[in-house]
């Protein structure tokens, strides 16, 4: 059996692995690595409005390079990760699943929604809990529209055509 990197997985709920830690100390690590990740992006300056802002008029090249070296480091990650045959937790091969393009409606109706979503509030998604960290509280309201949401995204989807 393998691992797939596949959002149809995410339909059916999926019961721990035998003698994995469901309590927060098991959440311990990736807190940390939230909380670190969240410093990182901070310092770097790419949770800011301006830095968007700059780059979506084509003033500044920072953004783009952060961008492109993230593409970069997962491009590289994935391919040593194939390389290696890794395994899951659960000893499941880790392998990415084909994608079905079509035509792309839902790529293009969800992009809509996404970036209108990004340019009404000045933020993407990604940041929000690191904009909250560094005394941005006034993004505590986008925080939770976002969830709400990925709630409704989550009551919805069974109906939705994928």
């Amino acid at each position: 059996m393998t691992a797939t990197l596949s959002p149809r997985a995410a339909v059916a709920p999926v019961a721990p692995a035998r003698g994995s830690e469901t309590t927060l100390r098991g959440l311990a690590p990736y807190v940390l690595v939230g909380i670190a990740l969240g410093i990182v992006m901070v310092k770097s300056e790419v949770i800011f409005w301006y830095r968007i802002h700059e780059m979506f008029r084509f003033e500044s090249f920072h953004m783009y390079g952060v961008l492109g070296s993230a593409f970069l480091t997962a491009l590289l990650s994935l391919r040593v990760l194939q390389r290696l045959s890794a395994r899951s937790r659960t000893g499941e091969t880790v392998v990415l699943a084909p994608k079905e393009m079509r035509r792309g409606h839902r790529y293009w109706a969800g992009g809509a929604i996404f970036g209108t979503g990004w340019a009404l509030c000045g933020a993407c998604p990604g940041p929000l809990f690191a904009l909250i960290g560094s005394g941005r509280t006034v993004y505590v309201v986008t925080a939770i529209a976002a969830l709400a949401g990925t709630w409704t995204y989550g009551v919805l989807r069974p109906r939705l055509p994928h």
